[in-house]
């Protein structure tokens, strides 16, 4: 029996409720999957059981967790998953989803999880020259973006980012998160001794969702678009999620491809 026969992709994502970056980044991610391996099927499941629910209520559109897209696939006949998640680090979010996954192991051949989208070398100088690429900054201005943050060690990820962009020669380029230790008060001082004339924010998130829209560029005093308006900064901010950048999905299709290559491996 070939790789292809009974097997499929199931692509996990934390989801969002704001339906306009789903379809540039969840869904875009799930069709350029689609379209590098049109031989397997593709199934969808989200873990935010409160997004899920929203997305139920308000729109009727009904989106699997983990539990009913394994059932879904046991009943489809399927015997071999590859798990493809869209997370931009291997956090908490990532430990809950393995272990989720793994309970249904036994109803399977295989159940091979792939990769977050950085995890080695290769990954983090893909997604660091993809973003200098896309963003490009000017001279005179300040590129920062926004990540989750996580107390989790993954967390550490972040500022070997921040370095990772230095190394590449681009001094001006920096990277916080809305949680853990590296909060938007931790670059102020630093930010001071820039003198930048601008403040680029952009969102280092898979979508451009309610962080994106509110803790990074809302209209709330603690917003970082509001904090750094009032230190006197001029500040522009881009909705726009990793998902949206074609290198980005890119990273996530090399690393479903590393995934069949193993499912290859072991029936070989």
């Amino acid at each position: 029996m070939g790789v292809s026969e009974k097997t499929a992709i199931l692509v996990i994502s934390f989801g969002t409720s704001y339906a306009e970056t789903r379809k540039k980044t969840i869904e875009q991610i799930e069709a350029d999957l689609h379209h590098a391996y049109p031989e397997y099927p593709i199934y969808r499941a989200w873990t935010s059981a409160r997004i899920r629910a929203k997305l139920l209520n308000r729109d009727n559109i009904h989106i699997m967790d983990i539990d009913e897209a394994m059932t879904q696939l046991k009943t489809d006949g399927t015997r071999n998953v590859i798990v493809q998640p869209t997370y931009v680090i291997t956090g908490f979010e990532s430990d809950a989803m393995k272990e989720k996954v793994l309970a249904h192991k036994a109803d399977f051949d295989s159940v091979i999880i792939c990769d977050s989208l950085m995890v080695s070398k290769r990954d983090k100088e893909e997604v660091c020259q993809a973003m200098v690429r896309e963003y490009h900054p000017e001279a005179d201005e300040v590129l920062l973006f926004m990540g989750h943050g996580t107390e989790h060690v993954a967390n550490e990820l972040y500022p070997e980012m921040d370095q990772l962009f230095k190394d590449f020669g681009y001094s001006n380029i920096h990277m916080g998160t809305v949680e853990g230790d590296f909060c938007i008060e931790s670059f102020l001082d630093e930010l001071k001794e820039l003198h930048p004339d601008h403040i680029h924010l952009a969102p280092f998130m898979i979508v451009a969702g309610d962080h994106a829209n509110n803790d990074m560029s809302g209209e709330d005093d603690d917003s970082w678009k509001s904090i750094l308006e009032k230190e006197g900064y001029s500040v522009k901010c881009t909705l726009k999620g990793l998902g949206e950048i074609q290198a980005v999905r890119d990273i996530f299709i090399r690393h479903t491809r590393a995934g069949l290559d193993r499912l290859s491996e072991i029936q070989a």
